[in-house]
């Protein structure tokens, strides 16, 4: 995906993180800013580091001394996004005008997410639970199977995680072990039954097990050949996945 892919889908989707670029150039304080904005300190500064490493320019300069001790200007390029994203208002207001628009926006924004993962689940949050430093996330897939996340208290503050947001979990093939259709998944973790679609072996390495679940979504496992002998999995057969909450990694749309 382009770099100008990239900013437009960020302004277009996160309009609160582009709009403090204006509230900077009003108020000329980061603090000041991130007030009217609405979001913490913090998270002011997380969205301008991001926003900059996305330009690949600063949009954002600090300045020494000045009313309360410093004070923050756009740049020539912060500026200029400034006024792309005033522009991209306009359009927003008439592409994504109804629920449905918007509904398909966000299946675009999906499909054309691309990682390492092979497990790559959409899901809505319907729980958040404290835990220390750490956040469990439940998460509501299709066909109402559930599954839940570890993530740190920080990362669903950058994340913005809120009941009723749409995530995309990501699971990595190899981080998904095989259990027996009737054996005691791991206390904790997410475990879920389906038919084992198929089975590619390679010559050296583990196979490649495709399970598919109630809901119709395909999952992606690793077994080393001995585990797939000692359970005797085959093609049209019953089994389990678990997986730990804590090697789930969740993303939102830019």
């Amino acid at each position: 995906m382009s770099l100008p892919t990239l900013l437009s889908q960020h302004i277009v989707r996160r309009p609160q993180r582009i709009a403090l670029l204006a509230h900077i150039a009003e108020q000329g304080s980061i603090t000041r800013a991130a007030k009217s904005a609405g979001l913490s300190y913090k998270a002011a500064w997380d969205a301008i580091d991001e926003l900059n490493n996305l330009a690949q320019k600063p949009l954002v300069e600090r300045s020494v001394g000045g009313k309360g001790g410093g004070g923050a200007r756009l740049t020539v390029e912060g500026e200029r996004v400034l006024r792309l994203y005033q522009r991209l208002q306009a359009v927003q207001a008439q592409v994504l005008g109804s629920d449905e628009a918007a509904s398909d926006f966000n299946l675009l924004g999906r499909l054309m997410l691309r990682t390492s993962a092979r497990n790559q689940l959409h899901g809505q949050v319907v729980a958040i639970q404290r835990q220390g430093r750490n956040d469990l996330v439940r998460l509501q897939l299709t066909g109402g199977l559930t599954l839940e996340a570890q993530i740190t208290h920080d990362s669903t503050q950058r994340l913005e995680l809120e009941l009723g947001v749409e995530v995309v979990a990501l699971i990595k093939a190899g981080w998904l072990e095989l259990l027996a259709p009737q054996a005691a998944a791991t206390l904790g973790h997410n475990c879920m039954s389906g038919i084992v679609a198929a089975i590619l072996t390679a010559e050296d390495g583990p196979s490649e097990v495709r399970i598919t679940l109630p809901n119709g979504l395909v999952l992606c496992a690793l077994a080393p050949p001995d585990a797939l002998n000692a359970l005797g999995t085959t093609e049209g057969q019953t089994v389990q996945v678990q997986f730990a909450p804590s090697q789930v990694l969740l993303g939102t749309p830019v």
